[in-house]
């Protein structure tokens, strides 16, 4: 299933999504994600923990760039301010299913919350 298929009229999520499976040599330093994201962004997920800053992020996203070879979304939930989404990623060695939960703030993405399995996802390749 495509990608605009579960994320409404999102066209923020959309991008987000396809800068995510386009290939760590499409990423280079993630200048096509930067705009996406808001001066004071916040991440937060099992691995890195949390996370503060753009900057940061579009570096650390990098290993998941690298190691997804698709997603599958299952459901997203879309509104003006907030998202939630549901999705299987493929990596290497297996697939692993992500919940992430986002607020917009000013057309960009303030913050995402990622739940996943931590060991299931460093087991199937990630990185």
């Amino acid at each position: 299933m495509s990608a605009s298929a579960h994320l409404g009229d999102s066209p923020l999520l959309r991008t987000y999504y396809t800068i995510l499976t386009g290939g760590i040599e499409e990423y280079g330093e993630g200048q096509e994600l930067m705009p996406l994201l808001a001066d004071d962004f916040v991440f937060d997920g099992p691995i890195a923990g949390v996370v503060a800053g753009a900057g940061r992020f579009t570096q650390g996203v990098r290993g998941f760039i690298e190691a997804v070879r698709e997603i599958s979304f299952l459901q997203a939930v879309v509104a003006d301010d907030s998202a939630a989404v549901l999705y299987d990623a493929v990596l290497p060695k297996g697939t692993v299913r992500f919940a992430e939960f986002f607020e917009f703030s000013g057309g960009t993405i303030k913050t995402v919350h990622i739940h996943y399995n931590a060991a299931e996802y460093v087991a199937a390749g990630g990185h």
